[in-house]
This record gives structure tokens, sequence and C-alpha cells, in this order.
């Protein structure tokens, strides 16, 4: 039996990702910096496979986000 990886994260989980603090995840998202963000209820919830596209073009681009 496999573990697939979640579609989505949490604003903690993002923090854990790039190793910051959740208030760090939700300034970004306040100002745009990261995409992806989408309100569920209470929850703010994050695409894995829209990050992934993101932290690949931030590499290319020169500035790594992880």
């Amino acid at each position: 039996m496999t573990v697939s990886a979640p579609k989505y994260l949490t604003t903690n989980e993002v923090a854990a990702r790039y190793r910051t603090a959740p208030s760090t995840v939700r300034y970004w998202r306040h100002i745009g910096y990261i995409p992806g963000g989408v309100k569920r209820g209470r929850k703010v919830l994050y695409n894995v496979a829209i990050l992934d596209a993101w932290d690949a073009e931030q590499a290319q681009a020169g500035g790594a986000a992880a």
C-alpha cells in the first residue's frame, strides 16, 4: 500500500516546507509573493503542484526559495 502526497498543504505545512514561521507565509500571501493560496472555510490551503512550479521558476530566476 502506497501513501500519496497531499494535493494541498496548510499554512503550517508550507511554513515547514520553506523553514519559516506560519506568520511569514501569511504575510507572503498578503503581499502576493507566494502563489496558490485558496480559502476553504477558515483554512487557507496551498496547491502543491503550484508551489512546485513556483519553486522551479524561482530557482531558474536565481532566487531559490527553498
